[in-house]
C-alpha cells in the first residue's frame, strides 16, 4: 500500500489540488478537467500508433543496419536520415521519446539522436506545410533554412559538452527498457 501510494503521489496530490480548486472556483475546475480530457484523448490516439512503428522498427531493423546508416562514422547520410525520420513524424514531441530510445538501442550515434530529436520537434512535414499554406511559402523556407543548421550546430555542441560517461549511461538506461 505504501509503495502504491508512493508511486501515485503526483497523480494523488494533483487530484487534491484539483478538489482543493473545485471548492473554490468550479468554473476553472471544469477548466482543468477539459485540459486533462483534451490530453488524454491525444495521447491515447497517438501513443499506440507510436509504440505499434517502435515494434517494427525493433523486430524488422536489424541493429547492424542503423549502425551502418546510422551510427558512429555514419557521415553526412547519418544526419539525413535522422532528419528524415525525424521530419516524418507526427504528433507531440513525447511521442519522440520512446523512438530514440529504441533508436539509441539499435545503435544510432548520440549527435544523429540530437538530430532526430531537433527534427521533430521543429521541422515536421505535416507543419511545414501548415506553415506554407497559412502563413505563406517565404516564412516556411526561411525558417527551415534556419533551423535545420541550428539543430545540427546545436546537435553537435551538446555532443561535446555531454561527457562520454553520460552518454553511456543513457545507452545503458536505453539497452534496459524492455
Amino acid at each position: 500500500m505504501k509503495q502504491l501510494l508512493k508511486r501515485y503521489r503526483f497523480f494523488l496530490i494533483t487530484l487534491l489540488l484539483l478538489l482543493g480548486i473545485a471548492a473554490f472556483d468550479h468554473v476553472r475546475a471544469i477548466k482543468a478537467l477539459q485540459v486533462f480530457h483534451f490530453s488524454l484523448k491525444e495521447m491515447l490516439l497517438v501513443i499506440p500508433p507510436v509504440f505499434f512503428l517502435l515494434g517494427f522498427l525493433d523486430v524488422w531493423v536489424p541493429k547492424e543496419t542503423m549502425v551502418k546508416y546510422m551510427g558512429p562514422g555514419s557521415g553526412i547520410l547519418g544526419v539525413f536520415l535522422a532528419f528524415f525520420i525525424g521530419s516524418a513524424a507526427a504528433g507531440p514531441l513525447y511521442g519522440a521519446f520512446p523512438v530514440a530510445a529504441v533508436l539509441m538501442k539499435k545503435g544510432v550515434s548520440f549527435p544523429n539522436i540530437l538530430i532526430f530529436m531537433g527534427a521533430w520537434s521543429t521541422t515536421k512535414i505535416p507543419m511545414f506545410l501548415f506553415e506554407m499554406a497559412s502563413l505563406g511559402p517565404q516564412f516556411a523556407w526561411t525558417r527551415l533554412a534556419v533551423d535545420i543548421p541550428g539543430i545540427i550546430v546545436i546537435a553537435f555542441i551538446l555532443n561535446q559538452l555531454i561527457g562520454k560517461t553520460e552518454k553511456e549511461a543513457l545507452y545503458r538506461k536505453a539497452e534496459e527498457l524492455p
